[in-house]
């Protein structure tokens, strides 16, 4: 069923994009997808996505408060940023994604900063090299991560200066292909 339902999910989405606000093209899509007997299916894998995204958004929650470490992995001996995204992302949904930061950058999808959903990473240059911070995005222009030594995982706007002058772009996690060990 995997198989079947990321390429009807795929053309749904490409559909989508191509489609203009305003006009009959998503309505006709969901009626080629009725009559196909895809509809429900590619619903349900819509989904089951949010639903994991929300996972993963309530679960890192679940983590503020805990310090940083640098090189941490766990809660028992604290976080750095990318130990705690590969910490959420195998936790919540049962993927590993590779440890260091440019990593995890180059193993995802790159996506437009607009184009931003929960769950998705967003990555940051903090130390004069591309993609030498990253977090995970949780809704209304804000992400959670473990900043530095001293802190603690938070949640932080994106929109304040220091990480609008900062940020490197963002990322989607599309599936187990796109992460490695």
């Amino acid at each position: 069923m995997r198989t079947f339902v990321l390429p009807a999910l795929a053309l749904l989405l490409a559909t989508a994009a191509h489609a203009a606000p305003g006009t009959d093209r998503s309505a006709e899509m969901d009626r080629l997808l009725a009559e196909r007997g895809l509809l429900g299916r590619v619903e349900h894998a819509r989904q089951a996505v949010a639903d994991k995204a929300s996972d993963l958004v309530v679960s890192a929650m679940s983590f503020l408060g805990v310090p940083y470490r640098r090189g941490g992995n766990s809660a028992e001996t604290g976080f750095d940023c990318s130990g705690f995204v590969r910490a959420m992302y195998n936790q919540t949904i049962g993927m590993v994604l590779p440890r260091r930061a440019e990593e995890q950058a180059a193993a995802t999808e790159k996506i437009d900063r607009s184009e931003l959903k929960p769950g998705d990473l967003v990555f940051f240059n903090t130390m004069r090299r591309a993609f030498s911070h990253v977090g995970i995005y949780v809704g209304d222009g804000k992400f959670i991560h473990s900043p530095r030594s001293g802190s603690e995982v938070r949640v932080e706007d994106m929109n304040q200066s220091y990480w609008t002058s900062r940020f490197n772009g963002a990322r989607r996690v599309m599936s187990e292909g796109a992460a490695g060990e």
